[in-house]
């Protein structure tokens, strides 16, 4: 997708998947591409319909979560963009994990008990559930790897105040019980997400996507007992398959690293995998909506210029 230039346009940031775009310091217009990225690294190849799926689930989870705290959409002038209010965000991501896996299962197996802040329990395998979630944050890096941080750390060097800190706590905590709630009905389970706050005035705002592949791991509950009873693998719906392969093909985002071949297959199946996560945890069919730059362009203008 080309960049584009908007009227009123004081910023534009290209991240690792989406193009940022700032209206007169005041509005956002998110573009959700197809680029893929993985241990903070951008893929060479990219995955078709990928943006429109993670937009889409995520205004999707924005609605359904609207009564916990209040977000910055506003709405979607087509299927891979979204335009909201732009906030002032918290240097931090709310990592909230329901279950051992991931990054805390392998801090956990390599024998340590604490995860910013936060206590695992002895006695767990890989995949069971926490007693309760656990809220285990990372700073929000410009450049490179997020790194792990506690509660305390955050306070201490003026990423959050205490009191902004139990309000993120307090949402993050609520959002994740809502997500697993919708999840459930799809027959999945939440396993970990993050999310992203900022402040709009006084108050705070819940930020860029929720519950997406990108930001999630779902794990499917038919069989879920049964997999950890017998030391199984959880099938699951997230990038983690992403990671996976290029873990085994020897790509983990290190220095002198090289992303292994993506195939049109292997792309194919990704994409794949993104679409049924989508149905899965929307419950309805996607439909596959491809549109013309000028098109996109056109749309957006005319929802900026209802919204100024």
């Amino acid at each position: 997708m080309q960049q584009f230039q908007f009227p009123g346009q004081t910023n534009y940031y290209k991240g690792k998947v989406r193009d940022v775009y700032t209206i007169q310091n005041a509005y956002l217009v998110m573009i959700a591409s197809n680029r893929i990225s993985a241990f903070d690294v951008i893929l060479p190849k990219e995955i078709p319909f990928k943006g429109q799926v993670l937009n889409q689930i995520a205004a999707y989870m924005l609605n359904a979560t609207k009564d916990i705290c209040p977000n910055w959409l506003i709405n979607l002038p087509t299927a891979n963009v979204s335009i909201g209010k732009l906030c002032i965000p918290f240097k931090i991501e709310m990592v909230v994990r329901g279950n051992l896996t991931g990054h805390a299962w392998r801090t956990y197996s390599s024998g340590k008990r604490i995860l910013c802040g936060a206590t695992m329990p002895e006695g767990l395998k890989e995949n069971d559930f926490f007693p309760s979630p656990i809220i285990t944050p990372t700073t929000k890096a410009a450049e490179g790897h997020d790194e792990d941080i506690s509660k305390d750390e955050i306070i201490l060097k003026g990423l959050a105040t205490e009191e902004e800190w139990e309000i993120l706590e307090k949402y993050t905590l609520q959002l994740f019980a809502r997500g697993k709630k919708l999840a459930e009905k799809q027959g999945l389970i939440l396993v970990d997400t993050k999310y992203e706050f900022g402040k709009l005035g006084n108050e705070i705002y819940l930020m860029d996507e929720i519950h997406t592949p990108d930001s999630s791991r779902y794990f499917y509950a038919e069989g879920f007992e049964e997999r950890q009873t017998k030391g199984e693998r959880q099938k699951q719906l997230s990038k983690e398959f992403v990671r996976e392969w290029l873990i085994e093909n020897n790509f983990m985002g290190k220095e002198n690293q090289t992303v292994p071949y993506m195939s049109d297959e292997w792309i194919d199946t990704i994409s794949k995998r993104y679409i049924e996560l989508y149905e899965k945890v929307i419950g309805s069919k996607f439909n596959p909506n491809q549109i013309s730059d000028e098109e996109t362009y056109n749309k957006i203008i005319s929802s900026l210029e209802k919204i100024l």
